[in-house]
C-alpha cells in the first residue's frame, strides 16, 4: 500500500516528466517572454519616430534633418541679384527652424498631413542654401528635388541613381559640402529663391512638362554607401558643431487646418559653384539603404496660422549685408570636376526675367551687390577626415 507522501511523490514526479515532455515538443513555449522581448526590439517604438519613408530612419533634431548620422540642414542667407553678374557663395546666417507635419496634423493642409515630412517657413523671394554633415569619413548619395524636378539635371524625380548620361545626385559631404541652387551652367548655380506656386515662376512649373505641375517644397533623399566601403576613423566631434538651435519647440495651437498653396522653388542670381562629379562610382551606392522626405516651404502668413507663432524675422538686405560687412567665399577646387548642366535648367527662367517679361520694375532686392572681401579655402580631399571650412560671417574675424 502506498503512503500518503509516496503518492505525492509519485505525482511531482509525472508532473515534472510532463513538463520536461513539453519542452522537448514545443521548446519556444516556455521562452514567451524573451521572443516578445525580442519582437519589441525589432520593431522598436524609435523607428515610428522616422519622420520620413525608406529604409533608413529620418529624424528632427536641433533644426537639423538626420539620416543615419547623416546631417542636413536649411541655411538662410543673402539673395543675391540678378543683374547678370556671377557671384561667390554667401555666407550662412543661421538655420531655417524645421517643423513636424505630424506635430500641426489637424492644421496644415490635407495632403501634407498624408504625405508627412517637414515645413519649415520663408519669406516670398528669399534665398536659401542647403548645408550637408555628419560623418566625413562615410560619404552619401544625395538626390534633391525642387518641387517634383531633380534640381540637376532637371528630370522628374524618382528614386533611381544615375551617372551616365548626366548625373543626378551629388555626393556629400565630401566633396559636397553645399548646394546653392539648381544647376544652370558651366561651373554655376542659379540659387534656390522661395516664390508662391501660381505665377509661372518656379521650377516645378516651368519644367513639368504638359501636366505643368505645381507641386512646391523640397525632397531631399539619401543613400547608404555599401558595407565595407569606407573606413571608420576614430571619433572626434558632434554632429552638429558648435552651431546653436536658433529657434524653439512650436507650440501646439487649436487652428484650422491652412488651404492656402505653398510656396515652391525659382531661380534666382547666378552663382559660381561646381557640383561635383562622383569621385567614388555609382556601385559605391546600396539603393536599398535610403530615407526620404518631403520639405514643404509655407509663407510667413501660412507659418503663423499652422503654429500660432510669429514668423522668423525678415531676410537679411543688401543694406544690412553692407552694413555688417559679411564676406563671401570661395573654393579652390580646379581639380574637381562639375557635372554637365542640362538642358532643361538651363532654360529655366529666373524670377527676374519673368517679372521683366510682365513689366513689373526692378525691385531693391535685385540691384547690384558690391563685392569686396572673398575668403577662399583650400578644396579638401575626398580621404581627409578633418571637418570642411565653414561658411559662417565669423570667418572673416
Amino acid at each position: 500500500m502506498k503512503t500518503k507522501n509516496g503518492k505525492q511523490r509519485t505525482e511531482t514526479r509525472k508532473t515534472e516528466n510532463r513538463e520536461q515532455s513539453a519542452k522537448k515538443k514545443f521548446p519556444f513555449s516556455v521562452s514567451l517572454l524573451s521572443v516578445l522581448c525580442l519582437l519589441s526590439s525589432v520593431f522598436s517604438p524609435t523607428w515610428a519616430k522616422s519622420i520620413g519613408t525608406g529604409t533608413i530612419k529620418v529624424e528632427l533634431q536641433n533644426n537639423a534633418l538626420i539620416f543615419d548620422n547623416f546631417v542636413v540642414t536649411f541655411q538662410r542667407t543673402l539673395r543675391i541679384p540678378d543683374d547678370g553678374k556671377e557671384y561667390p557663395l554667401p555666407p550662412g546666417l543661421g538655420r531655417f527652424p524645421i517643423y513636424k507635419v505630424s506635430d500641426f496634423k489637424h492644421k496644415v493642409p490635407q495632403e501634407w498631413a498624408k504625405e508627412g515630412g517637414v515645413f519649415i517657413p520663408m519669406y516670398q523671394r528669399e534665398a536659401m542654401w542647403i548645408s550637408f554633415g555628419g560623418e566625413e569619413w562615410r560619404p552619401r548619395a544625395v538626390k534633391t528635388g525642387v518641387g517634383g524636378i531633380n534640381a540637376l539635371n532637371g528630370e522628374p524625380w524618382n528614386l533611381s541613381l544615375q551617372q551616365t548620361p548626366s548625373q543626378n545626385y551629388l555626393v556629400a559631404p565630401r566633396p559636397q559640402e553645399w548646394i546653392d541652387g539648381i544647376k544652370e551652367g558651366k561651373n554655376t548655380i542659379r540659387q534656390f529663391v522661395a516664390m508662391p506656386l501660381g505665377g509661372g515662376f518656379t521650377v516645378s512649373e516651368q519644367v513639368g512638362g504638359k501636366d505643368k505641375t505645381t507641386k512646391g517644397g523640397l525632397k531631399i533623399s539619401v543613400f547608404n554607401p555599401k558595407k565595407g566601403k569606407f573606413k571608420k576613423p576614430p571619433p572626434k566631434t558632434s554632429l552638429f558643431g558648435s552651431s546653436p538651435s536658433l529657434y524653439m519647440t512650436p507650440r501646439l495651437l487649436d487652428k484650422q487646418a491652412v488651404s492656402s498653396p505653398e510656396m515652391g522653388i525659382a531661380a534666382g542670381g547666378k552663382m559660381t559653384q561646381k557640383i561635383y562629379s562622383d569621385p567614388y562610382g555609382i556601385t559605391t551606392w546600396n539603393e536599398e539603404k535610403f530615407g526620404v522626405i518631403m520639405v514643404h516651404i509655407v509663407n510667413s502668413e501660412q507659418f503663423e496660422a499652422i503654429t500660432g507663432e510669429k514668423a522668423p524675422e525678415s531676410p537679411i538686405t543688401k543694406k544690412d549685408y553692407e552694413q555688417f560687412r559679411h564676406p563671401w567665399f570661395g573654393l579652390y577646387d580646379e581639380e574637381y570636376k562639375d557635372i554637365k548642366s542640362q538642358e532643361k535648367l538651363k532654360k529655366v527662367k529666373s524670377v527676374r526675367q519673368i517679372e521683366k517679361e510682365k513689366g513689373v520694375k526692378t525691385p531693391p532686392d535685385e540691384e547690384s551687390i558690391p563685392v569686396k572681401k572673398i575668403i577662399k579655402y583650400k578644396k579638401q580631399k575626398s580621404s581627409e577626415t578633418s571637418a570642411p571650412p565653414g561658411r559662417q560671417p565669423e570667418a572673416s574675424q
